[in-house]
């Protein structure tokens, strides 16, 4: 007591292989994402404001949607295939990002089955991953969002399209 305590840590990284390739690759997926249209359903003005201002530093067009209820109407009322992918918030008053998943997915329309739907939420356990994946999401980001976590699988799931 009175002499205080001393804490030590090491950590072992292992250095990129190709460091330049990673560069590469990243400047790779940030420039197959300008063009794109992403339909942003999140009840946070706050997040969605960061969000539209990455996916806009990306090219990205970004329409937002303040709830899930919202983002069905939105996505429905678009021609079909205006959206290239969905950013879904989970946890949204109204209707929340699982409902309104299985809404859009059941749609009558040929995208709706095929539009990539990316869940927002800080819910990363196991059981959250597989209830989003039920209800019709193809990926998850974790909050707070990694601007590069979120381009690269923007990329990933677009990459297919």
């Amino acid at each position: 007591q009175g002499r205080g305590t001393r804490f030590g840590i090491e950590v072992f990284i292992q250095p990129l292989e190709d460091g330049m390739a990673a560069v590469e690759e990243s400047g790779r997926k940030a420039t197959e994402l300008a063009g794109k249209r992403v339909l942003l359903c999140e009840d946070n003005e706050m997040n969605a404001e960061i969000a539209r201002m990455l996916l806009m530093q990306k090219g990205v067009e970004t329409d937002w949607a303040a709830d899930g209820k919202q983002g069905l109407e939105k996505f429905a009322a678009s021609e079909a295939g205006h959206y290239d992918a969905v950013l879904m918030d989970v946890r949204m008053p109204v209707m929340d990002g699982r409902e309104a998943t299985r809404a859009i997915r059941a749609l009558a329309r040929p995208d709706a089955s095929v539009v990539p739907i990316i869940a927002l939420t800080a819910d990363a356990f196991e059981e959250d991953i597989r209830e989003n994946r039920a209800a019709g999401m193809d990926a998850q980001v974790t909050k707070p969002v990694s601007p590069d976590q979120l381009f690269g699988i923007l990329a990933e799931t677009l990459a297919g399209r």
